[in-house]
């Protein structure tokens, strides 16, 4: 069995300047693309994710002094605020946009102008990555077919708009470069070292990416294992660069007092230990062992293996469940189970069955054709490593739909270079025939904006697919929309009570604490918000005035205010909605058009 070297030298093995001209090209495509749409239906210049916003507010928190290692969020929960998670390797750089722009133009422009840009910017690591991967699997061919289904993959998802600042498009990216370098079938350095840097700084900004890293580290591992002294050079610089990374984010983002911190939710003390020791091994055992039999080489992993995993049993056992297993069940059925990109494939088929297909058909398919690769003896390595990383994505998927991004993300690579292959054939054979045929269908089934529209389609018919432009009329009356702030950022400094959904925004638009925002580390916030709203005015009276709350902001069309309304008919929420107003509360006169209803709390 040939492990790499399977490609075409003059293709796969060639100049990776080669690359940039297509990359250049669908870049800028793409970015114009996506910049028109922004200025023709655009509301706001901060994307539409409350981490978007929340990720902003963060980052106003750092260039007004609060300092390197503060990562708590002051006006967040209950007194004494709420510690993120989140990594400064994302704040530095829209910071300093910030400030840049802040030379030319005020505050809000420079803000609205670095937002604009950054996710912009990130299309260049992405699509060199995916060309890349698609030479890697394809040769040319497969690298350009690769570029254009990733031009309609960014298109059709909101992670590279203007506005879209929150971490996961740094991580896709990421991701996309560590498999582009562990499936080079030239074993370079340059993409071994691109691939260990990038998998460490996707750990060091969000640990929801380790499992997929863990799987691409373990791949590099074996690949090494198998091939011996011609894969030392790429295990060896992979695994230093890796540790060495780390090992630089660790002591950059972490207080002298954290060190020994484990937190499952974030990069600290614990999984730096793991993830340092694992490239440490490998880059020992490369170094030290290539030259030794297969099964020596084997041997060697698997004992480096089994103590990883059991310093991990021992350093990070609560690791090993999903971070959210402590979360309060009251915010389990009230909050997370109506998070969208939070519910299974289970909660998914009794809410939202429509969504099922775009969800999970392309990654189905990706995995069907890496195993076809296979059998066939094309490329195995390559589509070895894309099926396993591809397996994991869509295994965390079935438990949080979230982890479907990161699938479809990764199922354009495999697809693309059998797309590329029919593609080829069709030519060859200049008639419209078998090829062509399986080249359209592939084409066209590779696309997971196609399976959206065709679930949304069968489940709920055509109508379910129509757009229309939003009014002003329509935007005014969004919970969310900017204008509605305009009342409650005039009150005096004070703590406000309202649904989740309107958290980030409150503290953007307004100098308030305010109890909840859709944040699981603010758990004693946002149970407080529910008790407040789920309860009688009576106990609502209590945990306002328990928790010091000024200002209560409600607004009836709020899907949570909703919900809260039709399952506890007799709640604070319902009193609210009806029209009446509690003796412990005073309404503030606001425009008549504005959703949000604002009261303040009687002394």
């Amino acid at each position: 069995m040939t492990m790499v070297g399977e490609a075409n030298p003059g293709t796969a093995g060639g100049s990776d300047t080669r690359l940039l001209r297509p990359v250049l090209f669908t870049m800028l495509a793409t970015a114009l693309f996506l910049s028109g749409m922004h200025f023709l239906h655009g509301t706001d210049y901060v994307g539409g994710d409350n981490d978007d916003v929340m990720r902003l507010v963060q980052i106003r928190d750092l260039m007004a002094g609060q300092g390197w290692f503060d990562m708590t969020q002051y006006r967040l929960g209950l007194e004494g605020g709420t510690p993120m998670h989140w990594s400064r390797l994302i704040d530095v750089p829209l910071a300093n946009l910030i400030g840049l722009f802040s030379i030319f133009m005020d505050t809000r422009d420079a803000e609205a102008a670095a937002l604009f840009v950054w996710p912009l910017v990130l299309l260049a690591p992405l699509f060199v990555g995916i060309a890349a991967a698609g030479r890697n699997l394809g040769d040319r061919p497969g690298m350009l077919v690769a570029l254009f289904l990733g031009a309609f993959f960014v298109i059709a998802h909101s992670r590279f708009r203007p506005g879209a600042i929150d971490h996961h498009n740094v991580q896709m990216a990421l991701i996309m470069l560590v498999m582009a370098g562990i499936t080079d079938p030239r074993l370079s350095r340059v993409w071994s070292v691109t691939a260990g840097v990038a998998a460490a700084l996707a750990i060091a900004i969000g640990a929801e990416t380790m499992p997929i890293v863990a799987i691409g580290c373990a791949a590099m591992a074996v690949l090494w294992a198998w091939m011996g002294r011609p894969a030392m050079q790429a295990a060896s610089t992979f695994g230093l660069s890796f540790a060495a990374t780390l090992a630089c984010c660790f002591y950059l983002l972490t207080p002298p007092a954290a060190y020994g911190t484990v937190a499952c939710d974030a990069f600290s003390g614990g999984i730096y230990l793991l993830g340092t020791a694992g490239g440490a091994v490998l880059f020992f055992l490369a170094a030290l062992s290539s030259d030794q039999t297969r099964l020596v080489r084997f041997a060697g992993l698997a004992v480096g293996g089994v103590l990883v995993a059991g310093a991990a049993v021992f350093i990070v056992p609560g690791c090993l469940q999903s971070p959210l297993a402590d979360l309060d069940p009251m915010l389990r059925t009230m909050w997370l189970d109506r998070v969208t990109e939070a519910r299974s494939v289970v909660s998914q088929v009794k809410f939202s069955p429509e969504n099922l297909a775009g969800f999970y058909a392309v990654p189905v398919i990706a995995l069907m054709v890496c195993a076809w690769q296979v059998r066939r003896g094309e490329r195995r390595w390559q589509n070895l490593c894309f099926a396993a990383v591809i397996a994991v994505a869509f295994l965390i998927s079935l438990v949080q739909v979230r982890g479907s991004v990161f699938a479809n993300l990764l199922a354009i690579v495999p697809l693309s270079a059998i797309i590329a292959e029919k593609q080829v054939l069709y030519r060859r054979d200049n008639r419209f025939g078998r090829a062509a045929v399986q080249y359209l269908l592939l084409a066209v089934i590779s696309i997971q904006f196609v399976w959206s529209v065709g679930g949304a389609l069968v489940v709920d018919g055509v109508d379910s697919v129509k757009t229309h432009s939003t009014t002003a009329e329509e935007t005014r009356e969004k919970c969310d929309a900017a204008g509605n702030f305009d009342s409650l950022a005039a009150e005096p400094p004070g703590v406000v009570s309202a649904v989740s959904n309107l958290g980030s925004d409150i503290l953007r638009f307004t100098p308030h604490r305010v109890l909840s925002a859709p944040y699981h580390r603010n758990q004693g916030g946002m149970l407080t918000q529910l008790q407040i709203a789920m309860g009688s005015a009576h106990d609502a009276e209590a945990f306002i005035r328990g928790s010091g709350v000024t200002l209560v902001a409600f607004c009836a069309t709020d899907p949570e205010a909703k919900d809260i309304v039709r399952t506890y008919p007799e709640s604070f929420y319902a009193m609210l909605a009806e029209g009446r107003t509690p003796g412990f509360l005073e309404p503030v006169a606001d425009a008549s058009d504005n959703p949000i209803r604002l009261y303040r709390v009687v002394n």
